[in-house]
Order: C-alpha cells, then sequence, then structure tokens
C-alpha cells in the first residue's frame, strides 16, 4: 500500500518542494488512522503541509484504495531543534 500510495501521489508535491516519507495504516482503538509523513531540504511550515493534504486527500478519495474508513493523517517530518543565530 506504501508503494501505491507513493506512486499514485507521484510528482504532484514537487511544486511544493515536498516528497512523501513514509506512510502508515494503523488502528488506534475505534479508529484507523492513515498517516503519511512528508519530507523536504527544509523545515516545512504548517501551511505547506495543509497545501500537500489538499492535493493528497482528494486523489486517495478517487483511487479508493482502502476499503476501511480512515482518518487522513499527513504531518511534517520531524527535522530536530530549530536554533535561531
Amino acid at each position: 500500500m506504501k508503494e501505491q500510495i507513493k506512486e499514485l501521489i507521484g510528482d504532484k508535491l514537487t511544486k511544493l518542494d515536498l516528497w512523501i516519507d513514509d506512510v502508515v495504516l494503523e488502528k488506534e482503538g475505534d479508529n484507523t488512522f492513515l498517516r503519511i509523513s512528508l519530507d523536504a531540504d527544509y523545515i516545512i511550515p504548517l501551511q505547506k503541509v495543509v497545501m500537500a493534504t489538499r492535493i493528497i486527500n482528494p486523489l486517495l478519495d478517487k483511487a479508493d484504495l482502502i476499503s476501511e474508513e480512515y482518518i487522513l493523517d499527513v504531518y511534517a517530518k520531524e527535522k530536530g531543534d530549530v536554533i535561531n543565530e
């Protein structure tokens, strides 16, 4: 599934200078989450995560790769501490 989703999204995130780092489908209690981790060569601001989610969500809905209901969770990969000099 991870590779299918990466292939589906393909280069759609390149205009944001982002790519998919990881994809995980997991259950937490009664909920199923599809977690997509984004990565970049820079610290990703929240607005870029929102923009990426707006690209990813309709593609996943149209492809209908996952038969069960899930909550989409798109987030930026942690880059560590930011030090302002």
